[in-house]
């Protein structure tokens, strides 16, 4: 499929026309300055290529008690500060994670933010990657929040747009012979959730398209074009030329996917209990946010999350956290 010969270059042409300026105007779209404020106190002096921002607070906007989701893309590990270890973790099995709090404008706001380099986020936005996560989280609304200069921002969105064309590829492989726009995307993001360790419900793919139908319906057509994949239209509904030998080889490689997905969630997963900065403030407020219980964090379970989680664990099971009501 990525492979793909364009058999016709003027409409391919037209097509990343057409999809570059939607994708530009959807990253330039201005966020709340809070949001911005948080991002230049986060940085601070370093300089990364860009920082981008998506899930629940873009969706939804920055309340009380919001997690801000971001990811600092980077030209080098080294660009942005943290240990040895953290950058060579990051760098064989990609992202690290981190928590951040800031004050703006006297209001508490948290984030979670990993950290990719440039040419992570072009290899894990391709369709020849394993991983389904990033491209199937950047095939989804996002905003360009701040970046280094034009040249930067523009390197970042030509991933945005491979991200969209590589999901766009799987929906067409994947969803059904025929359907509105909708179904394919709405199919897609079932598969990549069952792909991955989730905990969000069931019906929770669907309503990722039902918040922005027509951004969806807009961009499917552009992406196949770039792609190659043919196209036939019956009313409003459409149909990927696909022959079946290539349906069924998309089938049996998604699979492999599948089978490899829950596995690498679970490696970030132990990784991240040595390389998540932040992450014993992150557990703290997770904890007084769902049973409204307060932890200090001292400077040595900042620093040894680990080796400070049994006692801890221990107050609050005799705080009755851990008793069924």
């Amino acid at each position: 499929m990525s492979r793909r010969a364009v058999r016709h270059p003027v409409q391919a042409c037209q097509a990343r026309t057409t999809l570059g300026t939607l994708l530009a105007h959807e990253l330039a779209t201005p966020v709340e300055d809070l949001v911005r404020h948080f991002v230049v106190q986060m940085l601070g002096d370093t300089q990364p290529l860009g920082v981008l921002f998506y899930g629940s607070g873009l969706r939804g906007g920055v309340g009380e008690d919001t997690l801000l989701d971001f990811y600092i893309i980077v030209e080098r590990q080294a660009d942005w500060p943290r240990s040895f270890l953290a950058r060579q973790c990051n760098a064989i099995l990609p992202p690290n994670v981190e928590y951040h709090e800031q004050s703006v404008n006297g209001q508490g706001m948290r984030a979670k933010v990993a950290i990719l380099t440039l040419a992570q986020f072009r290899k894990l936005t391709g369709f020849a990657t394993y991983d389904t996560t990033l491209w199937a989280r950047f095939s989804q609304p996002s905003r360009l929040v701040w970046s280094r200069d034009i040249q930067a921002a523009g390197r970042i969105g030509a991933c945005i747009m491979q991200a969209h064309v590589t999901a766009a590829c799987w929906a067409a492989l994947l969803g059904p012979e025929q359907g509105a726009p909708a179904a394919f995307w709405e199919g897609l993001y079932a598969n990549t959730y069952a792909a991955e360790l989730r905990v969000e419900k069931n019906g929770r793919s669907g309503s990722i398209v039902e918040a922005w139908p027509h951004r969806y319906e807009a961009l499917l057509q552009p992406c196949w074009a770039l792609a190659g994949i043919e196209v036939t239209k019956t009313g409003e509904e459409l149909r990927p030329v696909l022959p079946n030998h290539e349906r069924e080889a998309g089938k049996r490689a998604w699979a492999v996917r599948v089978t490899l997905g829950r596995p690498l969630n679970i490696l970030r997963l132990c990784k991240a209990a040595f390389t998540f900065a932040g992450g014993a403030r992150y557990a703290a407020w997770k904890i007084r946010r769902h049973s409204g219980i307060s932890i200090e964090v001292s400077p040595f379970a900042e620093k040894h999350p680990l080796l400070a989680a049994p006692p801890v664990l221990f107050r609050l099971w005799r705080r009755g956290l851990f008793r069924r009501r």
